[in-house]
């Protein structure tokens, strides 16, 4: 009961497999079976084969997509006929119990058994042995077929070294084969487009027939049709002459109007092939242009030349430069998908920095003074639309935190919030910044860079100091804003994006305006919506909250056991007038932190002596005077003094010269309440 399963893969016998009587054989795509296919139609478990009462059975193991003999789908089992083709997945597997009627002997001229399937018929010689696996280098199941031979190679093909040692007994076709395939191998790993065009001509001189040449591209951004004229040479190379000399008018058009690649011989008499120097002198005997195509359309040319009269380039010598012109096309084609996955990188990247700082950052305003809760109206009532937003207030109030926070909650929130300063850049930085630049645009731009704009698309783009911007960045700023595409410095190529913007300034723009310093169309066009940012001395309600936000921040930060601030302390930060708004508040409070020597943060502790000189006021200025009834003047302060003495309710009654009750019965009146985070300890204090 001999039998034998002979392999095909697609188009190729690739093994042959012996049946035992007494061993059933399984067949699948998981590893632990006898007969492994690799196919992902192929169940792990597919089928089995086996000998039962003297004939061999395939039998289906509930496969997902079937099991087939011939045209017929195995239902359970079958009993297998020589000549059968099982049919699982792209495999095959002939069913014989003769190796004789698979694979007949040439010379005796037997022929092909029809129920075979035909194919390449590359078969490994090696036939399966008693335990179903690949015998080793002679030991085969019959004597009638020669011993294995196999070859191994470890090292890098022969085709790739440059010099093989058999290229001399090679005939030229043979070497101009293996010399085009190590060099589309190496242009493959070429940094640049230059390096590819030098790599290309160090080719072609070594396998035609040329000693002069060049590689010439369209420029960038260019249009369909260019004049041979305008073509840039990449690379050029001479080995004869000093000077290289560019195609003919006539020859470069014909190529690029036609796209088929030129060989020219005997072209001395003829002026339209034939190019001359300044002198009127160049002598060539032949001269060869091939187009570099990109989708059928030709983005440059490969131009080579012989001076030499016993080298004439042939037609051989104009297969192998189109090969090369193509292999080049195919190279340029790669470097710039690659320079688009480095820009798309670095895009992906500084929009990783962008959320996790926003995701570092302060998420809310924080205050309940009557004029940020009018500014946190204005907020919610802008952030929806698509209107352009100004943005005032003097350096430090947080104007930065209130564009953030119209952002988020506007419908762009999924979108990159993009911040930048205008007044920390040169123009030309600034320009840069904004819309980008091409490689090349500039001394020290090394690569194209992606500006804000192209950044914050479909998103919120802030410009904070906009008052800083220079006459010639705000037109093509302007225009921008107006809908109108702009490009990239040093480049042509139109860019459109969707972004609002928001601008921020701490300038007297109006005055500006007159002064001819900022355009007047463009403060209008800013100042659809305008939100005015007050300073902190104008909401002296929020200095001691704000300082507890920070205050516990920067204790979360810092590890340091500090309780609170002393009454003193209160007292100085809420009579300080704060030049420098909230980011000054934010960095006494962190100064005070590191360096407090107690577990309260005192005067001393905040520094302000210095600062105060000059900026302290214990009586309101006239231009800060707010009409009031006399309750709304109790309630604040009474407010006030409780907060200065830390809530200690008896220090506060012996302060306002009242006593503990008309304080408690004041306080539940005008429902004023303490900080959350210490309302049990100052009350157990009072």
């Amino acid at each position: 009961m001999l039998a034998y399963l002979v392999i095909r893969e697609g188009t190729k016998w690739t093994d042959v497999y012996r049946l035992v009587p007494g061993r059933t054989v399984t067949i699948g795509r998981a590893g632990t079976n006898q007969i492994v296919v690799k196919d992902e139609r192929c169940s792990r478990q597919h089928a089995e084969i086996f000998l039962t009462r003297g004939a061999w059975t395939v039998r289906d193991l509930d496969s997902r997509n079937g099991t087939f003999v011939g045209e017929r789908q195995v239902r359970g089992d079958y009993t297998l006929q020589p000549g059968d083709v099982i049919r699982i997945a792209q495999c095959h597997l002939a069913f014989v119990q003769d190796l004789n009627q698979a694979f007949p002997d040439p010379a005796s001229g037997a022929p092909r058994p029809a129920h075979l399937p035909l194919g390449d018929e590359t078969v490994i010689g090696a036939l399966a042995s008693d335990t179903g696996d690949i015998a080793d280098t002679g030991d085969l199941a019959t004597d009638e077929h020669e011993p294995t031979l196999i070859t191994h190679r470890r090292n890098q093909t022969r085709f790739l070294v440059p010099g093989g040692p058999n290229d001399v007994a090679v005939p030229r076709l043979g070497q101009a084969a293996a010399k085009l395939c190590r060099l589309a191998f190496e242009l493959a790993s070429q940094p640049d487009i230059a390096a590819v065009a030098h790599l290309a001509l160090n080719g072609l001189f070594e396998s035609t027939h040329a000693d002069a040449g060049a590689v010439l591209l369209k420029p960038r951004e260019a249009e369909e049709e260019v004049a041979p004229a305008d073509l840039q040479v990449v690379a050029s190379r001479t080995d004869r002459e000093p000077t290289y000399h560019r195609p003919s008018s006539f020859l470069a058009a014909t190529v690029l109007r036609d796209g088929e690649a030129v060989l020219a011989r005997n072209i001395e008499g003829d002026s339209q092939l034939a190019t001359k120097d300044s002198k009127g002198e160049f002598h060539a005997t032949g001269v060869i242009c091939a187009p570099i195509r990109q989708d059928r359309k030709v983005i440059g040319l490969v131009h080579l030349y012989s001076t030499n009269p016993d080298q004439v380039p042939d037609p051989d010598d104009l297969e192998f430069t189109l090969a090369v012109a193509d292999n080049v096309a195919l190279a340029i084609r790669n470097l710039a998908r690659q320079q688009e996955l480095a820009e798309n990188l670095n895009q992906t990247r500084s929009e990783i920095l962008e959320l996790r700082k926003q995701l570092g950052a302060e998420s809310e305003l924080v205050g309940t003074s009557p004029v940020l809760a009018h500014v946190q109206q204005q907020i919610a009532r802008a952030a929806p639309s698509r209107a352009t937003v100004l943005i005032r207030g003097e350096s430090g109030v947080g104007k930065e935190l209130v564009a953030r926070a119209m952002h988020y909650a506007s419908p762009r929130k999924k979108g990159p919030f993009v911040c930048l300063n205008c007044a920390a850049l040169t123009e030309t930085l600034l320009e840069s910044e904004l819309f980008g630049h091409e490689r090349g645009a500039f001394t020290g731009a090394t690569e194209r860079k992606i500006g804000k704009f192209e950044a914050a698309h479909q998103g919120t783009l802030m410009l904070d100091e906009i008052g800083e911007m220079s006459p010639s960045i705000q037109a093509k700023f302007l225009r921008v804003l107006e809908g109108h595409p702009f490009e990239r410095v040093g480049g042509s190529q139109p860019i459109k994006v969707d972004v609002r913007v928001i601008a921020a300034t701490n300038r007297d723009l109006e005055k500006a305006v007159a002064e001819n310093l900022f355009r007047r169309d463009l403060y209008f066009r800013l100042r659809v919506v305008e939100i005015f940012v007050p300073p902190l001395r104008k909401r002296p309600e929020d200095i001691i909250e704000l300082a507890n936000y920070f205050l516990d921040r920067y204790i979360a930060e810092t590890g340091r056991k500090i309780r609170g601030f002393t009454p003193e302390a209160l007292h100085q930060m809420q009579k300080y007038r704060w030049p420098g708004n909230v980011r000054e508040l934010k960095n006494v409070i962190e100064r005070a932190v590191v360096l407090a020597r107690t577990d309260f943060i005192d005067v001393d502790d905040l520094n302000l002596s210095s600062l105060a000189a000059g900026e302290s006021a214990d009586v309101t200025p006239k231009s800060t005077f707010e009409p009031l009834s006399l309750d709304e003047v109790e309630r604040r302060h009474i407010h006030a003094t409780l907060r200065a003495t830390g809530w200690n309710k008896s220090r506060t009654a012996a302060i306002l010269g009242v006593e503990r009750s008309t304080l408690d019965r004041k306080i539940r009146r005008y429902d004023l309440k303490p900080p959350v985070a210490r309302a049990d300890e100052w009350q157990a204090e009072g």
